[in-house]
């Protein structure tokens, strides 16, 4: 639980801004490597693409990717209504709720509703879409890794009928 809780602090840490350590003075080396701090607003927030989101979804990227490391993460909005498509990620996706209200459906499962402080944990290759309820907005922070420089797999939209309302 412990661990848990320092997940959550750290991942708030980084979605508001603030990190635990400013960037260390780098070794006289050539091939040295650095703590970085990416300061919030430092990156530029993106509209979700209406191929991979239904409605209005704001994305808020916090890190990418660097090799050998394969795990990005960004905090992601969706404003009430709005959802992903159906999707899978290879090396499977963590979801940290923040914010707001919302749901969660693995394809051929019931939809399951998620609330702030809920960590939500798919497994790879598991079809699954999330987002905001009908009336209320919802934030989480979405952390996957790529294999092979993919990390996700995008498919159909979450139909109306398959949406609740």
């Amino acid at each position: 639980m412990k661990l848990l809780a320092a997940t959550i602090a750290s991942s708030s840490l980084l979605a508001s801004g603030f990190a635990p350590v400013e960037q260390a003075q780098a070794p006289s080396s050539n091939n040295a490597q650095i703590v970085e701090v990416r300061r919030n607003g430092s990156q530029s927030s993106t509209k979700g693409p209406a191929e991979n989101f239904t409605g209005s979804v704001r994305i808020d990227p916090l890190f990418s990717a660097r090799a050998p490391a394969r795990t990005s993460g960004a905090s992601v909005t969706f404003e009430p209504g709005a959802r992903t498509a159906w999707h899978t990620h290879p090396l499977g996706q963590t979801l940290i709720v923040t914010a707001g209200f919302g749901y969660v459906q693995q394809w051929g499962r019931s939809i399951q509703e998620i609330r702030p402080g809920d960590v939500v944990q798919i497994p790879p290759g598991v079809k699954h879409w999330h987002g905001a309820t009908a009336t209320t907005a919802m934030t989480h922070i979405a952390i996957q890794e790529a294999l092979d420089g993919k990390a996700v797999n995008w498919m159909k939209q979450v139909s109306d009928d398959q949406y609740p309302n």
